[in-house]
């Protein structure tokens, strides 16, 4: 990369503060309106770019790589996940890629619980028959929910944010069970008073709720495939604020319809921004457009974490979020 400033491209709008930043740093190219890029604009950022800094939205893969210009040595992430990039392309054109993490994790832990606490007590449910102007009034046999003190939570991923979560749900009275690739050190699951599952389907059978806390990787794809979904009880409740391919979405929703499974609450979907139309007409689902990480703070500190990456890189030195790259 040149002495000069590199030129970054920004798929869309970040806060202000980061943006503003940028430009005093960077020879920045931003997206104001906001508009997702298309595939064609996606190539002419990576033909132009020293720097791409793209979001979750955005699906960089091997033909748009294909396409890069030789100038193009980061792609700095904005977010944790990089599932949407083709990292063995990216790898080959010796292209460095960064991250976000760790200031996406108490955000993603909050609605992880905020869901958690409002599918069982049919929060939802009652807010749109108050709005629809069904209430009559109390009564001691309407909308009833169950309580969550007492029940048993099975966490699927107990990286950062499924410990975050495992935090709060002890606090909440949960019994924390958990499946991982690998245990958690002896004093994590002491503190959380954690039972360890090596079989994911054993666990499954047991919990009365379930929160995937993994990332989408080709080894999580579906993970939650029908066989294991038929494996809950049938009052079980699914929480997913992670990726919405790591359940097969489909058997999902026609076992929500059946009533083999009692809830669901939804941050992510396995095709957005579209929603299985049958899940929206079910009241046992709370649904929401992939907010989990929108706070205020979260978004300047994942922007914040760019910055650092970028300006490190362009300094000739190795980012500190690196995912893959050694250098240049």
């Amino acid at each position: 990369m040149s002495q000069k400033k590199p030129v970054v491209v920004v798929t869309r709008k970040l806060p202000d503060t980061i943006e503003t930043r940028m430009m005093e740093l960077f020879d920045v190219r931003l997206n104001l309106d906001d508009t997702p890029m298309s595939k064609s604009e996606l190539i002419e950022a990576v033909q132009t770019a020293d720097v791409l800094v793209p979001t979750v939205t955005d699906r960089i893969d091997s033909k748009i790589l294909a396409q890069s210009g030789e100038n193009l040595r980061l792609i700095a992430n904005y977010g944790t996940g990089v599932d949407h990039i083709d990292l063995a392309s990216a790898r080959q054109r010796a292209i460095t890629v960064t991250n976000t993490p760790d200031v996406l994790t108490e955000d993603t832990a909050d609605m992880t619980m905020a869901l958690m606490l409002a599918v069982p007590r049919r929060v939802a449910e009652g807010e749109r028959a108050l709005r629809s102007e069904d209430w009559k009034g109390w009564s001691p046999t309407w909308m009833l929910g169950s309580r969550i003190f007492g029940k048993r939570l099975g966490i699927i991923g107990m990286g950062r944010i499924g410990t975050a979560v495992a935090r709060r749900a002890k606090g909440f009275g949960l019994s924390v069970h958990y499946h991982n690739r690998h245990r958690v050190h002896s004093d994590v699951e002491d503190e959380l008073e954690a039972t360890y599952w090596e079989s994911l389907d054993q666990m499954l059978a047991r919990v009365d709720i379930v929160s995937v806390n993994c990332p989408h990787t080709p080894a999580t794809f579906h993970l939650l495939s029908a066989r294991r979904l038929k494996l809950l009880q049938s009052h079980a409740t699914i929480i997913n604020t992670s990726r919405g391919e790591v359940i097969d979405e489909n058997a999902l929703t026609r076992m929500l319809i059946a009533g083999e499974i009692g809830g669901a609450g939804l941050d992510v979907f396995e095709h957005e921004p579209a929603v299985n139309p049958k899940l929206l007409a079910l009241d046992n689902v709370l649904l929401l457009p992939h907010m989990g990480s929108a706070t205020v703070e979260g978004r300047i500190d994942m922007g914040e974490k760019v910055l650092v990456n970028i300006k490190t890189f362009a300094d000739g030195h190795k980012p500190p979020d690196r995912v893959i790259g050694e250098g240049f």
